[in-house]
């Protein structure tokens, strides 16, 4: 096409991948490097990553527009946008005829090459003067008196010899001459990515390797395979469409198929006609079979051609390895269920399709039905949300959707009932699981409590029986399968749920309860035992086993709630214990010590969330009804008192809560010894109340000998001994010992990332205290660098006007003014201040502190009037310093 070799980069939306495979074959072919995601970047890569360091090695981005490409949430956006911005170096190609309005305002202006409704010859040469306007003729041009033969047309660019490898033009009059396939659903969304993905796969091979696309009912695997069909149709010769779920059957459509390409003998019989039909594919390279539905692979391989086309399967069988490459299909992204809901009911925002789609669990055919439903008026999202939790097998069964055979309760119960009579192990399994959260079920919670379940009808010894269980309801579609866990999705255990008769739900509610009971990991406070927690907590929470009317799952149901309080996931602590106590104390009383446990639990989380007077309340509720109940010394007492002590020093009342945990600790020493981590928990309280009075030499020894017991008898990376470590350093930094209060919260740091992760409140605490001790020793660039990445975690994670995330705002707000920053700090403390006068009233000390740093940045701005205003009404009120750790 050119003398001069050039790299470009080819944008383009998912929908349009056959035109960039076309003009990325072509434009290599004139000897140019391009740029293609789907053949340079793998699985895995960072996306932004590799777009970023593509615009940059590109001479020039090859935009192919269609209306999809302008089409919002696409990173087509961010590729042309960066294109026109470094040097504009877009060269745009019109896939589809567009008008101005169609376009943003910037690329509207811009000259652009049409490629649609041309042949494929012509399509090329307008491909090669896009590529080449702009650049000077390497000839001399022809002169313009020249008169041209009548009829004469400008010369147009060679097509290259036809090949299995060269795409074809797309939209050319290269279609199937072969068709079979039924027409194209006009509402399908999504699965870019799974499209992309399956046609990398079927054209990397250099033989004709099947691939089976399998999953459960209703994920949408014959509609994936009906949009290939139609997107990539005129890159194949025949496209043939089988249904498959008969295996006799498919040699008569094989025969079909035959007679259409003149192979059919009538004297023949059906197999003799596939055979040749095979024989004859073995010829052909531009082939695409798609047995539908296919799901007995020993049934199906005799079947499949061996040629170099393309084989596509679609099943609910999993099992197709040595037959096939298989490859599953998961429910829709949420991304892709808002996108499929919105485009189908009008009016829906992004709350209501995101509930929805939760509430179905991403099921492309559960939305469909839905949306058919809600669509025609039939039915109000309100009332379907309603139906859906009390009727669910009833509405599920309304509302068939285009290209499904059956709605999503029939697709269930017809799968349950032709393996009820085969294998009733399976479906009591089914049952059973019904009961418990759409999560993983990890294999061993039932192998270790099997003799104790009673509704499973096998041989307790058999080491087999779970797997021989499990294998059917893979192969029907019914469970996604793990090699240590399985997995029932929420729409299937619904209908289960409510096929089961009422004699036998108490007893498989008794075995689920034994279950998840038998599934405790041990110690909620070990990190070591979080991972079992996580996959636990899920099923303990769900709410058609009712787990807080079990009297066995309340021992597991309270540790839950203490492993999701120490491992910082504080909302749903708060959901979890707000439920069980209010549950408890209807069916237990008040005073019972289930109920009183879980009120602590609930105090925990809800001071963690940072609602210290309703915190207050809760603690001194419980503290009160401990000493009546158990008496002034008993441990659960005095954990209450710990308790109350901490929320009074949240509020201020350094005090009186320095009162309560001397007392408290004093109690612990003569109970539970001076090294029970008990103690050593209120010896730690009692340093952190001296720390807030100003007296941090006395802090800083008590904290010294709490450490020091702490690393002998829990260990340098539990948990209570890391807080201890970042104490200690808290105090080094108030006693001026910066350099060595910094290696402290660097080491605690690194342990803490290491067995927290970056995102845990008490990671980002100790980062918190490391950029003010960084900032004190003068390094405001590196600390203003940490806080920042602090805050927006922080806000993230526990939102905007937590205290923690407040203190870290207000502290960014001092580090911008010591770069000398002083508007920017102004701004945010002022934000800071508003928020913490709502949350924590005008006489807490962090709002103290606010006012006071608020006003010195007014006065830096040139405003001194108005710090004093501001400074007037806190003339009995002392700031405690200008930073705060924590």
């Amino acid at each position: 096409m050119t003398d001069h070799a050039q790299q470009f980069f080819i944008s383009y939306a998912g929908t349009d991948r056959a035109w960039a495979e076309w003009v990325g074959w072509h434009l290599e072919q004139a000897g140019h490097r391009v740029i293609l995601d789907v053949w340079d970047w793998r699985t895995g890569d960072n996306l932004v990553q590799r777009m970023d360091e593509a615009l940059e090695r590109a001479d020039a981005v090859i935009a192919l527009f269609s209306t999809s490409y302008f089409e919002d949430e696409r990173w087509t956006t961010e590729e042309w946008t960066a294109a026109v911005a470094h040097r504009d170096r877009l060269i745009p190609l019109a896939l589809e005829p567009l008008t101005t309005s169609d376009l943003p305002r910037v690329l509207a202006a811009k000259l652009r090459k049409n490629l649609h409704g041309l042949d494929e010859s012509a399509a090329l040469t307008a491909l090669r003067e896009a590529v080449n306007s702009g650049s000077r003729p390497s000839a001399p041009p022809p002169f313009p008196g020249t008169v041209p033969a009548a009829g004469a047309l400008p010369a147009a660019a060679p097509v290259p010899a036809a090949g299995r490898n060269r795409p074809r033009l797309p939209g050319s009059a290269e279609q199937p001459r072969v068709w079979s396939v039924r027409r194209r659903n006009p509402d399908f969304a999504g699965r870019e990515t799974e499209i992309a993905r399956l046609r990398e796969s079927l054209m990397q091979e250099s033989k004709a390797v099947p691939q089976a696309l399998h999953g459960m009912g209703g994920v949408g695997k014959t509609q994936l395979a009906l949009e290939y069909a139609h997107r990539f149709a005129d890159q194949y010769d025949v496209v043939w469409w089988i249904d498959a779920e008969q295996p006799d059957e498919i040699p008569v459509h094989y025969t079909e198929l035959a007679h259409r390409l003149g192979l059919a003998k009538p004297d023949a019989g059906a197999e003799a006609n596939a055979r040749a039909l095979l024989s004859h594919l073995d010829t052909l390279d531009r082939w695409l079979l798609i047995l539908d539905n296919a799901e007995d692979p020993a049934q199906v391989e005799p079947w499949l051609a061996q040629g170099p086309g393309h084989t596509l399967i679609t099943s609910r069988n999993p099992n197709w390895a040595g037959t096939a490459r298989a490859t599953p299909l998961n429910v829709f992204t949420r991304t892709d269920s808002l996108t499929y809901l919105q485009g189908r009911v009008g009016g829906m925002d992004d709350e209501q399709a995101d509930t929805l789609a939760a509430d179905l669990g991403d099921l492309p055919l559960a939305l469909a039905q839905a949306a058919g439903v809600i669509a025609n008026g039939g039915v109000s999202l309100g009332l379907y949300h309603q139906l859906l939790a009390t009727n669910t097998t009833r509405i599920l069964e309304r509302g068939g959707a285009p290209g499904y055979p059956a709605p999503v309760a029939a697709t269930v119960t017809i799968a349950v009932d032709r393996l009820t009579d085969e294998h009733p192990d399976a479906i009591a399994l089914l049952r059973l699981v019904a009961l418990l959260g759409p999560e993983p079920i990890r294999n061993a919670w039932l192998e270790s409590v099997r003799p104790r379940l009673t509704t499973i009808p096998v041989d307790s010894d058999d080491p087999m029986w779970l797997h021989e269980a499990l294998s059917p309801l893979s192969r029907y579609g019914l469970a996604r399968t793990e090699p240590e866990s399985f997995q029932i999705h929420r729409l299937t255990q619904a209908v289960l749920r409510d096929q089961s008769l009422p004699d036998q739900s108490a007893a498989i509610r008794r075995d689920a309860t034994a279950l998840l009971s038998a599934a405790n990991p041990g110690d909620p406070q070990s990190p070591g035992n979080w991972p079992g927690w996580a996959a636990l907590t899920p099923h303990l929470t769900a709410q058609h086993l009712a787990p807080t009317e079990q009297p066995e799952l309340r021992p597991t149901l309270l540790d839950a709630a203490h492993y999701l309080i120490r491992s910082g996931q504080t909302r749903t602590a708060r959901d979890l214990t707000a439920t069980a106590h209010a549950a408890w104390a209807t069916d237990l009383g008040e005073d019972h010590p289930d109920t009183l446990t879980s009120a602590q639990f609930l105090g925990h989380a809800t001071a963690d969330l940072g609602e210290h007077a309703e915190a207050r309340r809760i603690i001194e509720d419980t503290l009160t009804r401990r000493r009546r109940t158990l008496g002034d010394d008993h441990p659960d007492t005095l954990q209450s008192a710990n308790d109350f002590a901490n929320v009074l020093d949240n509020l201020g009342e350094h005090t009186e809560s320095h009162r309560i945990i001397e007392d408290t600790l004093t109690r612990r020493r003569r109970t539970l010894g001076d090294d029970h981590p008990h103690t050593l928990q209120s010896a730690h309280n009692l340093a952190a109340s001296l720390h807030h009075l100003g007296e941090h030499t006395e802090s800083r020894r008590i904290l010294e000998d709490t450490l020091t017991r702490q690393r002998r008898t829990l260990g340098d990376d539990h948990l209570d001994t890391l807080q201890s470590a970042h104490s200690i350093a808290a105090s080094l930094h108030h006693l001026g010992e910066h350099t060595e209060s910094v290696r402290m919260d660097q080491e605690t740091l690194a342990r803490l990332r290491r067995i927290l992760g970056d995102d845990h409140p008490d990671t980002l605490q100790s980062a918190h205290n490391l950029a003010v001790t960084l900032h004190d020793l003068g390094e405001h660039t590196e600390a203003r660098r940490i806080i920042e990445d602090i805050l927006t975690r922080q806000r993230r994670i526990l939102g905007d006007d937590h205290p923690h995330t407040l203190q870290s705002a207000h502290n960014l707000a001092v580090t911008l003014h010591s770069l000398r920053q002083y508007a920017a700090a102004a701004q945010l403390l002022d934000d800071v201040r508003n928020r913490l006068r709502r949350t924590l009233g005008d006489d807490h000390p962090d709002t103290v502190d606010a006012t006071h740093s608020l006003a010195k940045a007014l006065i830096a701005v040139g405003k001194p009037f108005a710090a004093q205003r501001l400074l007037a009404p806190q003339k009995q009120k002392k700031s405690r310093s200008r930073r705060k750790r924590r």
